[in-house]
């Protein structure tokens, strides 16, 4: 049971992660989360975690590399949340509704929160070089 519960957890955050590749969200870093549980599972599949763990946590470190990124990149998810909230009030638009508000809510919070990820780990890893 516990091996049929890792796979979906695992398969779901990596369609949400290679999804949010294109749309606004970190979708590397969900790449990256749900080949971990993946390869937990099944072993053969760890020899592709290297590879996408170094360029999800150079995206990461780029993410937040200056105060203008930072910014921009808060922006965004607060952007998302605002959207997501008009999205699931107002039902005139396109796709109106709370369940394409919901997902936009979403995306601005994995945003907000992997951002902040991103900059806890930048921050300490310039700590120990120190």
């Amino acid at each position: 049971m516990k091996r049929v519960l890792m796979t979906v957890a695992g398969v779901l955050i990596l369609v949400i992660g290679v999804a949010l590749l294109v749309l606004p969200g970190p979708g590397l870093l969900l790449v990256l989360a749900g080949l971990l549980i993946l390869a937990s599972v099944f072993p053969k599949l760890e020899r592709y975690v290297d590879p996408v763990q170094e360029r999800a946590m150079k995206a990461a470190e780029d993410s937040v590399s200056s105060p203008l990124r930072i910014t921009g990149s808060v922006l965004a998810g607060l952007g998302l949340i605002a959207a997501g909230i008009v999205w699931g009030l107002v039902p005139g638009l396109p796709l109106a509704g709370w369940s394409t508000g919901t997902s936009l809510i979403l995306s601005g919070i994995v945003l907000l929160v992997l951002l902040g990820y991103s900059y806890r780990r930048v921050q300490s890893r310039r700590a120990e070089r120190s």
